[in-house]
């Protein structure tokens, strides 16, 4: 339930910041409509100019909509995880602690916290008890079983006489005991198999998630350092070589598809880093 709410609350929280972006962009597409009617009323562009700018309004106004339609489902998947009714207002997403340094989430380490304290593990591991305790029982009907009694026989005011009493019950029935002995084994045999399947898979999944949050520390790493003021620098020039009649309008919109590539990927990144990192703690049976 822990993984739900986090990976729900990532989405959430990824919807929130894209349509902030989306939406800065829509001003910055308003400005570069109001740039290019300007110069076509002045005789400097061509009409197309305008009329691009126009085009790409509309698309990024439907992508606007399509992320109001997305963080309202956000919305609604938190407040069912959470027991609340649908409609139910949240507050926004805010900043949240720093991803655990790559250098903590050593691979060993986590393989043997998994083996220790997985959830899954450690009901099969329980089961595996239950059937071990289980086949001891079985396998303790193979002896005969004795059983002693004595009690006492009052008349009147005292004790006249002491019953005593012996019983053998002997396990004649040698078929049946040992269906029983092969079905407890069975059992045990499949617990125990059933376990060693769920390690493998869980090993499995922690490598696979592991290797996930590492690509995404990478890519964050290179979008927030490098490619996200490469475009904006790109931008800017676009931008004042635009005004200035130097480069075209599609050198422009091209750019500002650039920004909103680099802004969106970042986002998308540090949403993804996010599951992945619940879902490790899900496989740990802890936070990191």
């Amino acid at each position: 339930l822990a993984m739900r709410i986090k990976t729900a609350y990532a989405r959430y929280r990824q919807a929130s910041e894209s349509l902030a972006q989306t939406r800065a962009l829509l001003d910055l597409v308003d400005r570069l409509e109001r740039v290019a009617q300007a110069r076509y009323a002045g005789g400097l562009a061509a009409q197309q100019d305008a009329i691009r700018a126009q085009v790409e309004r509309t698309s990024i106004a439907s992508d606007i909509a399509m992320l109001e339609s997305e963080l309202q489902s956000a919305r609604v998947r938190i407040n069912g995880l959470l027991v609340r009714p649908a409609e139910a207002p949240l507050a926004e997403p805010r900043d949240e602690a720093a991803l655990p340094a790559l250098a903590r989430l050593d691979a060993a380490t986590l393989r043997e916290r998994v083996l220790a304290r997985n959830p899954q593990l450690a009901a099969e591991a329980a089961r595996i008890r239950a059937a071990e305790r289980s086949k001891d029982a079985v396998f303790a009907n193979r002896y005969p079983q004795f059983t002693f009694g004595v009690s006492p026989i009052q008349t009147r005011n005292r004790i006249g006489e002491w019953e005593l009493m012996f019983e053998i019950n002997i396990p004649l029935q040698q078929k049946a005991r040992r269906s029983e002995q092969a079905e407890a084994a069975a059992m045990l045999a499949a617990a125990q198999a059933r376990r060693e399947a769920i390690a493998t898979e869980a090993l499995a999944l922690l490598g696979e998630n592991l290797a996930a949050l590492e690509a995404a520390h990478r890519i964050e790493t290179l979008t927030a350092a490098s490619l996200l003021p490469q475009a904006e620098v790109t931008l800017q020039a676009a931008l004042a070589g635009y005004e200035t009649g130097k480069v075209d309008f599609a050198t422009v919109l091209d750019a500002q598809r650039q920004i909103r590539q680099a802004r969106i990927t970042l986002i998308r990144t540090r949403a993804e880093a996010r599951m992945r990192l619940a879902e490790i703690e899900r496989l740990l049976g802890d936070e990191l």
